[in-house]
């Protein structure tokens, strides 16, 4: 077996798994779809700013919206834009800007 063997298998394997991935594009679109809410998800929960928090939760929102025009119930997923990202989160964004930022802050003893 020849390197012109090893190097004709590889290719010929890359080849094959962008094939799939070509006749399975909705399973990649979900896959990333899945990795983006997640990782939202996350970052609602560790991020230190409020407003980013909150930004970040409208991105889960959507994305979970989508997942569910993925698996076809298209009024769930109208509704969970209407109510969740356009209720909820603007909700959230104004009780957020509302507050005073003092209440959060550290106090200083600086004298």
């Amino acid at each position: 077996m020849g390197i012109d063997d090893i190097v004709s298998k590889i290719w010929n394997s890359i080849t094959d798994f962008g094939g799939y991935l070509l006749n399975n594009l909705d399973m990649v679109a979900f896959l990333v779809l899945a990795v983006v809410t997640i990782l939202s998800a996350i970052f609602v929960v560790i991020s230190k700013e409020a407003v980013h928090s909150a930004l970040y939760l409208v991105l889960t929102f959507v994305c979970v919206a989508a997942t569910y025009f993925f698996l076809e119930a298209e009024f769930i997923g109208v509704i969970q834009l209407m109510v969740y990202v356009g209720a909820i989160t603007i909700m959230f964004a104004f009780c957020i800007m509302l507050t005073r930022r003092t209440i959060m802050e550290k106090e200083c003893d600086c004298e």
